[in-house]
């Protein structure tokens, strides 16, 4: 199917269909995203479109989990309130969802980084506990790094490493080589980078984007310490979260390589002018792999 061009008119239309006590509330284009495209909608709420993620799945999950996730963490997450469903005029869903004010950390930094390892210790514990049995799962996200061998050579290959290659394979390595978690799986956001974040005053202030949550390897989000967090603040957060036990870490190391893999990649595509490129993704990635490779 041809990518349907999303303007402020369809959504002011799509509203006028399904919500019309929305409708007359300003739109604004919200820069960024690529499975999903977000438009503000007056000051509290998003419209998040789907536009390249192929199939429906991420933002029902979203739907389904964030109202019941979002009471119990400690920082604003955006939360569903209205849902679209697909028609003639745009045959994809989108969900009219509360926005989290603040900067996201791709257009911004963290200067308070003892407080915004504590705030993301925090926010994690509250995240990671038990998932019910019918929560999401993925072949990918969640499961050991050993599971992911494949996705990290395609990036290993796609970025040119130079004479830091062998290094950031020894750390793949020590990661895949570490005891698989052996406790319930738990809640995981999964997708923790820093377009999913945002900062206010110097220090997080929200997380977004929950359309990969899924129940698994807390390892996943840890990997944040180093992707999200500026340098020597990872100690911090391990000690502040408090359930990380050597093997944990290990595996978070391993994928917070492979997440500064991607967002490199990704800068890379955006130098090069491919489509879904993201060019200040990669100065973020290369500065997350330099985190990661100074260990915790």
């Amino acid at each position: 199917m041809t990518e349907i061009e999303i303007t402020a008119d369809l959504v002011r239309d799509l509203l006028q269909d399904q919500h019309p006590d929305l409708a007359g509330l300003a739109v604004r284009e919200v820069q960024g995203g690529w499975g999903n495209q977000m438009w503000r909608l007056g000051n509290e709420l998003a419209v998040r479109m789907q536009r390249m993620d192929p199939t429906p799945e991420l933002q029902l999950n979203e739907r389904r989990w964030l109202p019941v996730l979002a009471p119990r963490l400690p920082l604003p997450v955006p939360t569903p309130v209205r849902s679209g469903e697909p028609s003639e005029r745009f045959p994809k869903h989108w969900t009219v969802m509360t926005w989290v004010p603040g900067e996201p950390l791709d257009q911004g930094s963290i200067s308070r980084g003892d407080h915004a390892a504590d705030t993301l210790a925090d926010f994690l514990r509250a995240l990671h506990v038990a998932a019910p049995a019918d929560a999401p799962v993925s072949t990918d996200r969640g499961a050991h790094p050993g599971n992911c061998t494949d996705a990290f050579e395609h990036f290993v290959e796609a970025v040119a490493l130079g004479d830091r290659a062998a290094e950031v394979r020894a750390v793949w390595d020590d990661a895949v080589a570490a005891r698989a978690w052996e406790g319930p799986p738990v809640w995981v956001h999964g997708d923790l980078h820093p377009a999913n974040v945002v900062v206010s005053d110097g220090t997080l202030a929200g997380i977004v984007d929950f359309g990969d949550m899924c129940a698994g390897d807390p390892a996943w989000d840890l990997a944040a310490a180093w992707v999200l967090l500026p340098e020597g603040a990872a100690s911090r957060f391990f000690d502040a979260y408090a359930h990380a036990d050597d093997a944990a870490i290990r595996r978070a190391r391993g994928l917070a390589a492979m997440k500064s893999l991607f967002l490199m990649l990704m800068g890379q595509n955006g130098d090069r002018g491919l489509p879904g490129g993201k060019p200040n993704w990669g100065p973020a990635g290369r500065a997350a792999l330099d985190r990661v490779l100074k260990g915790v």
